[in-house]
């Protein structure tokens, strides 16, 4: 069942999208080499609560930590620890908020220090992939619309588009239907209608497109190791252009400081 927001609902994504977008500003001072995975999750649950929110992945099914802290070849779903970022390195941090009884949630990732060419187109064509994809969410067109977007953009660069790792619903619970693919055909799917609240989110790697999970049941990479990067945004499908309610604009503020 997909569940459509009031426009209240929607200001209370909204607030809880922008403590995550908020959190992400506070760890984007600190990535730099020589800090731990470990220590940025525990600046942002700190900051997260102390802000009036909960942590949304901590303890989601069984997740132990605040912050999902996937470096270079990890492309989702990373378990903080004691990894010491490297100059170099890419950093894909996923962030996500309960407050007032609605979730937000937002990715980014993050250049540590000077990172060569390659990686920053792939960076680059992510984040616009994202932006593609979001141009297409509006009312009358089909899910499928996002999602060919979002891959023909990141395949035109000769990129992987992963295939099991989906956007998704958001609203009174992280995940609610629908699933939003970063692959597709346009005019295929789920016709979109205002008030639509859904989190998009390409995850897209420099080589092959395939996957694999680790034995700690949450850590997934890529099979031939190259880097992967996955940037996402909660947005409203309107009925000219769609409305995002997560924001990158003070991350990007620091980053470009």
């Amino acid at each position: 069942m997909i569940n459509y927001k009031l426009e209240e609902e929607i200001e209370l994504v909204r607030k809880s999208s922008l403590l995550v977008a908020a959190t992400h500003a506070e760890i984007a001072k600190l990535i730099q080499p020589g800090i731990t995975t470990i220590e940025l999750d525990s600046v942002a649950e700190e900051f997260i609560l102390d802000n009036g929110g909960l942590p949304a992945f901590k303890g989601y099914q069984g997740f132990p930590n605040t912050l999902c802290i996937s470096p270079n070849e990890q492309v989702v779903h990373g378990i903080p620890g004691n990894y010491c970022l490297k100059e170099g390195d890419i950093l894909s941090v996923d962030c996500g908020v309960l407050m007032n009884g609605y979730y937000g949630d937002s990715a980014y990732t993050y250049p540590v220090g000077e990172v060569n060419q390659d990686i920053k187109n792939l960076l680059d064509v992510t984040k616009d992939s994202l932006y593609k994809g979001i141009e297409q969410a509006v009312s009358g067109n089909s899910m499928g619309d996002i999602s060919f977007a979002i891959q023909n953009y990141a395949e035109s660069f000769g990129y992987g588009v992963v295939r099991e790792l989906v956007g998704h619903g958001i609203g009174k619970k992280l995940h609610e239907s629908p699933e939003v693919p970063n692959y597709g055909f346009r005019g295929e799917g789920l016709i979109l209608r205002e008030g639509l609240v859904i989190a998009i989110e390409p995850m897209i790697n420099l080589g092959d497109k395939s996957i694999m999970q680790h034995k700690d049941g949450w850590t997934i990479t890529t099979i031939d190791k190259k880097p992967s990067a996955h940037f996402e945004h909660t947005i409203v499908v309107r009925n000219e252009k769609a409305e995002i309610l997560s924001s990158f604009i003070e991350i990007e503020k620091i980053l470009n400081g």
